[in-house]
């Protein structure tokens, strides 16, 4: 016969197992415009505008996004310093989340901007701050100044003009 108590110890556990596997995948961009200009930052996924400003927070994967300073960029930050991310957690030793800037035309510099991780791979980013920067993409084969992260929810500062 089982008692009563050893049924609810087993209850509680199950529940506890339950719980912890189903926590949802989480990430959160936030934004910093030190650039005395007007300027409105911007977050856009598959066309859609995500953010103008404000902190944002995926439930789930983030993937294939892009960020700019619209200061009279096309509708996709064309004529803009571009942050392009995925912001995902790894499935897989490699997979995961990985950031760049682009000057990959149609982008091109505009103004400085600055990326890095925080909740997870802290201080790891990129910062262009010129249009002769070498930690932007700007060729299409290029991949070498991609920045990875393998740590589940983490997140992502973007700041521009900061010339610290």
């Amino acid at each position: 016969m089982i008692k009563m108590s050893s049924f609810l110890k087993f209850g509680a556990i199950i529940a506890a197992v339950f719980i912890i596997g189903t926590q949802a995948e989480s990430h959160t961009v936030t934004f910093q415009n030190s650039c005395g200009i007007p300027g409105v930052p911007t977050l856009k996924a598959n066309g859609v505008t995500l953010s103008t400003g404000e902190a944002y927070t995926s439930n789930g994967p983030l993937e294939a996004a892009i960020a700019y300073l619209d200061i009279g960029c096309g509708d996709n930050g064309e004529g803009c310093t571009t942050i392009e991310t995925t912001l995902a957690n790894p499935t897989s030793p490699g997979s995961g989340s990985s950031t760049d800037i682009t000057l990959i035309p149609p982008h091109s510099f505009s103004v400085g901007t600055a990326f890095e991780y925080y909740n997870g791979c802290d201080g790891a980013g990129a910062d262009c701050s010129d249009i002769d920067c070498n930690t932007a993409l700007k060729m299409p084969t290029d991949t070498q100044d991609q920045i990875q992260c393998e740590v589940d929810n983490v997140n992502l500062a973007i700041t521009f003009c900061d010339y610290s």
